[in-house]
């Protein structure tokens, strides 16, 4: 085995060790519901035009605290939860790898929304669903004013992603592979 492998093989398992909650740290489903219960409120004091998305969606996948951490490999992990039609549809957890310059610590929200039930059914049928090959998110940015243009959004699938000081820029969701789990 060469250096390099030996070296990303520590690394991924360090990142793994580190990003990704062991079984006994793992959220229980009202940890996960309080917490995206907080997220989605923030969203929509947040941004506006917000609560009119999604309120047109139908279903709402939000992971709460989405944690990337990397030394030149990087990965992330969070756990969330699937609102249908305002009730729970199951939890969620979305894991993602990467590999070029990167050093530290990012958290951020990601809100995933099914605008149309074919979207949300092909998620809901889909195993180990993975964006930009199962489906294709699109990433909403803010407008002029601050604000979503409600009537311009036509994709199946939108996706936010948001700091702690709101919606973040020119990021992706593509290869992240979002799995169901047990709470």
């Amino acid at each position: 085995m060469t250096t390099f492998r030996a070296l990303s093989l520590i690394l991924i398992t360090v990142l793994a060790m580190v990003a990704g909650p062991s079984r006994g740290e793992a959220a229980t489903g009202p940890e996960i519901d309080a917490k995206v219960n907080a997220a989605l409120t923030s969203f929509e004091s947040q941004v506006r035009g917000a609560r009119e998305i999604a309120a047109k969606a139908a279903g709402i996948l939000v992971f709460p605290s989405v944690v990337k951490a990397g030394i030149g490999l990087g990965g992330e992990y969070g756990e969330g939860l699937l609102i249908i039609r305002g009730r729970p549809g199951g939890y969620y957890n979305l894991i993602s790898g990467s590999f070029g310059f990167q050093l530290g610590v990012q958290t951020r929200t990601v809100i995933i929304m099914f605008m149309t039930e074919r979207a949300l059914s092909s998620f809901e049928g889909t195993y180990g669903w993975k964006a930009g090959v199962d489906g294709s998110v699109a990433i909403v940015t803010l407008g002029a004013g601050g604000a979503i243009d409600t009537e311009s959004l036509t994709s199946p699938v939108l996706g936010f992603i948001l700091d702690p000081a709101g919606l973040m820029y020119n990021l992706t969701l593509e290869g992240s592979k979002i799995s169901r789990i047990t709470r």
